[in-house]
């Protein structure tokens, strides 16, 4: 079918409404998820879904999408262009319907298409609810079609603005956030940047456009080779053993797509995808990739006689062997995708299990038939991670009869709180024993625990797992959450709903902190994907005049308590208004019980920040930041010094 014969085709009738727009402004959160700079962001992603779903349905390849100068931002595509003609129903512009109405669109009509991205649907109408304006343009049949909303409201009818080029076509939306609504309005190019990449990678058709116009940066990302190139994007600063490898394939209607390699590192780097929204929480697609890569690799290896002897018989690889250094992407397209999970981003079709199983296992089978020498050498990888996992289930099993004489398996510097219900039970995980006896003597026992560690624990991004099980100061974190590890995680067994890292606010406190995250990152992911993982935010200064105390946690937060101190010649000569004085904390340990409560405990006072999995710019980072290359990381430190906070 021709793109005109689908634009004819794609009318006004094929606009499904489910459901008026009710309440977006009100509760604005239960849309988008929150009205901090996430939400904010969020908004960009459900207009270029839109485009995006265009592009899978065959009928677009490039879409433009700009950060204005006036904080508004235009998303342009080449697509069908939204319907103008009279809805049957509503009686109003299809145009209208779809930009007012929640969950109103193409993407409920199977004949216009067959899969949609957008996790939440919500789509452009709650984009428009909550811009203070937002201007959309339609060219389709030769026309050019305008419509402007106020607060999510039309100002004044569609109408028809003009002709065009009968093949000129698409969709073309201009929103500002509404302050009223948002925290921040301010749009940050790289987050934006980062998501753009992403859906050009899953989708190589596709050429996408970012431009800041308030400072003229501007990329243009277009992926030929599509997984191929996503999987050497990640692994740029790993030594690979192999090129990656395409397997593609579609059965009951689910087009797979999948590409991996193997690295020389020890953890393994998963991203799943189904309707280009990124699994984090993976789901059945990603137990049917690892179910048919253990399976198959272990049939070719028992067929070949690639499993080494050993004294006690031959080695058993296990699904954590074969995954040990693997980067993988997995792409799925599904008709009706049921999502569940803590994020609702995890994949629950029970039927994609086998469909990713069969072509999985099919296809790599057939490589690994073809590539003997490749074969060879990723088995011979996994027998090594195998040997270590044997060495860490000895170290595991050391951990477990020293802590059965424990009868609570918790380790003894654990002050724990007297309430079990994890749900209402939070950790906090600080960094020496002078601020953990702050902590223990400031905190609420009934549902705060804290645990000190000493110094800086291992680096697990340049570590095998027996390594890892012989540090102290893990071996304590993992008995104290009580989640396990490696072969025994499981993240419904941790102690707490909240798990707080708190460290200094110097440079050897973000480097514990950056320590911590990649423990969790790497051994305990779905903590943070469940949205469990924390870092406190401890103050950097006090200001004090006469009884009065203030707390500031920037330099931002400083400059205005002094200026409310601040009167007409009552100044020093550095400017600190008279009688007050500001100190500076170096550590936590500089801080009384009663302080460090008020400040970075205190649940009704305190600001903590949730720690979240933001696409693969994330595992780019953990790489730079940890990996055995210094030349990226001394270009990243150069690159992002203008951004720290120095204490000089």
């Amino acid at each position: 079918m021709t793109k005109e014969q689908a634009q004819k085709n794609y009318t006004a009738k094929n606009i499904n409404v489910l459901k008026g727009l009710e309440a977006v402004r009100k509760r604005p959160a239960m849309y988008i998820g929150d009205v901090s700079s996430r939400g904010l962001h969020h908004l960009v992603n459900e207009v270029v879904d839109n485009s995006i779903d265009e592009a899978l349905a065959g009928y677009n390849e490039k879409i433009f999408v700009s950060i204005n100068k006036d904080g508004s931002v235009t998303v342009e595509d080449k697509g069908r262009g939204i319907p103008v003609d009279m809805h049957p129903v509503e009686k109003r512009s299809a145009l209208e319907v779809v930009m007012t109405v929640l969950h109103a669109g193409g993407k409920f009509d199977k004949n216009s298409y067959k899969v949609s991205g957008g996790l939440h649907g919500v789509g452009v109408s709650v984009v428009n609810a909550l811009s203070e304006w937002c201007k959309v343009e339609v060219k389709r049949g030769g026309k050019k079609y305008f419509q402007e909303y106020h607060k999510g409201m039309p100002v004044e009818d569609v109408k028809s603005i003009g002709t065009v080029k009968h093949d000129d076509t698409g969709t073309k939306v201009i929103f500002k956030p509404d302050p009223e609504i948002f925290r921040t309005t301010e749009f940050k190019f790289n987050i934006l940047a980062e998501r753009m990449r992403e859906l050009a990678f899953l989708n190589k058709n596709v050429t996408i456009k970012i431009k800041d116009e308030r400072d003229g940066r501007e990329e243009t990302y277009h992926y030929k080779g599509g997984l191929l190139e996503f999987v050497k994007y990640l692994d740029e600063k790993r030594n690979t053993l192999h090129k990656p490898v395409y397997i593609e394939g579609e059965k009951e209607n689910t087009p797979v797509e999948i590409a991996f390699e193997y690295t020389d590192s020890y953890s393994d780097n998963i991203h799943s995808y189904v309707n280009n929204i990124n699994t984090i929480e993976g789901g059945t697609h990603l137990v049917g990739f690892k179910t048919a890569l253990t399976r198959t690799f272990n049939n070719y290896a028992a067929k070949n006689n690639l499993i080494k002897e050993t004294k006690k018989g031959k080695i058993t690889l296990t699904g954590d062997d074969f995954r040990e250094g693997l980067t993988a992407i997995i792409s799925i397209k599904v008709m009706e995708p049921q999502f569940e999970g803590q994020t609702k981003t995890k994949l629950g079709n029970s039927e994609v299990k086998s469909i990713v199983e069969t072509i999985v296992g099919e296809k790599l089978n057939d490589y690994l038939e073809e590539h003997p020498a490749v074969a060879k050498k990723i088995i011979d990888k996994c027998m090594r991670a195998a040997e270590a996992r044997e060495a860490a289930r000895k170290a595991r099993d050391l951990i477990r009869r020293k802590n059965a004489l424990d009868t609570l398996h918790l380790p003894g510097k654990l002050a724990d709180c007297s309430i079990t219900d994890p749900e209402h039970c939070e950790i906090y995980i600080v960094e020496g024993d002078s601020a953990g006896g702050s902590a223990k003597q400031g905190r609420d026992r009934r549902f705060q625990a804290i645990l000190p560690i000493k110094g800086k624990i291992l680096n697990v991004e340049k570590a095998k797992m027996n390594k890892i099980l012989e540090n102290n100061e893990i071996q304590a974190i993992v008995s104290a959450i009580g989640s396990g590890i490696g072969d025994d995680f499981d993240s419904s067994k941790s102690r707490y709903g909240k798990i707080i890292i708190m460290t200094d606010a110097d440079v050897d406190g973000s480097h514990i902190r950056t320590l911590l995250l990649t423990f969790f990152y790497r051994y305990m992911k779905e903590l943070i994907a469940e949205g469990k993982v924390y870092i406190a935010q401890p103050p950097l200064y006090k200001i004090k005049k006469g009884k009065e105390e203030h707390y500031a946690f920037d330099e931002e937060e400083r400059d205005r308590i002094l200026k409310r101190f601040k009167t007409n010649g009552d100044l020093t000569e550095d400017g600190t208004p008279k009688g007050v004085t500001i100190s500076r904390y170096k550590g936590l340990g500089e801080m009384n019980p009663e302080q460090l409560w008020q400040t970075t405990m205190n649940p009704e006072s305190r600001t903590v920040l949730q720690v979240t999995l933001e696409g693969i710019e994330t595992e780019k980072t953990f790489q730079t930041l940890m990996g055995d290359d210094v030349l990226p990381r001394r270009e990243w430190i150069e690159e992002n010094a203008q951004y720290a906070n120095l204490d000089v």
